[in-house]
């Protein structure tokens, strides 16, 4: 959505500046924003910034209630309308601010979709290794599950940010937030094999390129590629269609904690800023716990 609406490049500068906010969370939240102007142009054209108040933004979750949005995307609306009128009222442009009284939907409380360890056993068997794209996919899918990264994370890894003799890398997360993950042997072992056989032979300009992981053509992979490479795999060996690589990520916290991990030491793996966005996992464990326990207890 491309319309642009009362201050928006000033919310723009204080998304960046202020709120350190990641580069799809600004894209989301200036769409959800423009969607806004957009619902309340057509319910009241003359109504202003001013004159808003919760009965416009009740019309608007019931608009987007009707239209059939789902109640994690209507959450995430009203994050970004909080985020701009508080924006609006620290400027002094608005002295009322109309989400004051509206709360925010309970979210359904999915639990994330993972692989037991057999099959991320066969996934990370699966690249043929005797081909350069191979190599590098093996390389992809061991970087996954050995960091817990996010995909946006593992296409942003420069060479320079990559140390194989002490086993981490340094990555950017979500706000531009720096943190040093650990790398497992098998990873680093993956990509040493990648960078010796496989980057050299897709990379034009070894100089220019500065990218870890790179596409056929020798540049910077995007994230729909990368989710192209790893949803083959995925697909290939758990049987499964729109599983996606943070299927990898969701793997990776499951199992640590299953084999007894910390989950503050989990937590600071994947980069959560709030705890309670790792405890999901810990239902994940236990449902996974129950299961074990019902099929191998002989009183279960």
């Amino acid at each position: 959505m491309e319309t642009k609406f009362e201050y928006y490049e000033a919310f723009l500068n204080y998304l960046h500046a202020v709120k350190h906010a990641g580069h799809y969370t600004i894209i989301s939240y200036l769409d959800d924003i423009a969607q806004f102007y957009q619902f309340y142009r057509n319910w009241d054209e003359s109504l202003s910034l001013e004159e808003m108040d919760y009965h416009t933004i009740r019309s608007f979750l019931a608009f987007l209630h009707d239209k059939g949005y789902k109640k994690s995307s209507i959450a995430r609306k009203l994050a970004a309308l909080r985020c701009y009128f508080k924006f609006l009222q620290k400027q002094n442009i608005i002295n009322n601010n109309p989400l004051m009284f509206v709360h925010t939907p309970k979210k359904e409380r999915k639990l994330p979709m993972f692989l037991v360890e057999e099959q991320v056993q066969q996934l990370l068997d699966a690249p043929d290794c005797s081909t350069v794209l191979g190599l590098r996919d093996k390389a992809i899918l061991e970087t996954f599950y050995a960091s817990g990264i996010r995909v946006s994370e593992l296409v942003g890894i420069d060479l320079d940010k990559l140390n194989l003799n002490l086993g981490y890398i340094l990555v950017f997360g979500k706000g531009e937030k720096e943190r040093v993950v650990p790398l497992g042997s098998y990873a680093v072992e993956a990509i040493k094999n990648y960078l010796c056989k496989s980057r050299p032979s897709l990379v034009k300009d070894l100089d220019k390129e500065t990218a870890l992981f790179v596409n056929y053509k020798g540049k910077r992979l995007t994230t729909r590629g990368v989710r192209t490479i790893v949803d083959k795999y995925i697909t290939d060996v758990a049987n499964a269609a729109r599983l996606y690589p943070h299927v990898l990520r969701h793997s990776f916290a499951t199992h640590l904690l299953e084999r007894g991990a910390d989950l503050r030491v989990v937590q600071e793996l994947l980069g959560h800023v709030n705890l309670s966005t790792t405890q999901i996992y810990t239902h994940v464990t236990s449902a996974r716990l129950k299961e074990v326990y019902d099929k191998t207890h002989p009183r279960a």
